[in-house]
């Protein structure tokens, strides 16, 4: 539900290929766009930050299960929540914005092509970039979770 929140508030990314006078090829944003490289990484992520919050506290009042067990089981499906939740933002993305063909070919007439792109779900494509977006919302509930933990000190936590 989530991806679905984001590729419907996500920015595009509007690019162009164009043909230089000598006959090079140039990609280039438009405007300011690349700035939402940025900015829709950073919304998925504050989209996952605020799922953390609320799932935490939601959790903590099932006072039954409370303890070490269920901090464990909530930050664990943050981590995969925040998966599924790029997975689905990013296919979607991708069905919506679909795939610019850069091969496209630029005559001396018809100099400039203007695509529109899918938003990137995380900062990068490296692993730690990826580890730390899914891990940070995890990292969110786990301290939510120590500080209800720290202002309840009379419930029995097993």
């Amino acid at each position: 539900m989530l991806g679905v929140v984001w590729v419907q508030i996500a920015p595009p990314i509007h690019t162009l290929t164009a043909l230089r006078r000598n006959g090079e090829r140039v990609d280039a944003f438009l405007g300011r766009e690349a700035d939402n490289l940025f900015v829709a990484a950073a919304m998925l992520l504050g989209l996952l930050t605020l799922l953390a919050v609320v799932s935490t506290v939601a959790v903590w009042q099932w006072r039954a299960h409370r303890g070490p067990l269920q901090a464990t089981a909530l930050w664990m499906g943050q981590i995969a929540a925040g998966a599924a939740a790029a997975g689905v933002g990013a296919a979607l993305a991708h069905q919506r914005y679909g795939t610019p063909d850069r091969s496209v070919p630029l005559t001396p007439e018809d100099r400039v092509q203007y695509f529109t792109e899918a938003p990137p779900v995380f900062f990068g494509h490296s692993p730690l970039q990826v580890a730390v977006t899914l891990l940070l919302p995890a990292a969110v509930s786990a301290l939510v979770y120590a500080l209800v933990t720290v202002a309840t000190p009379r419930d029995d936590l097993g």
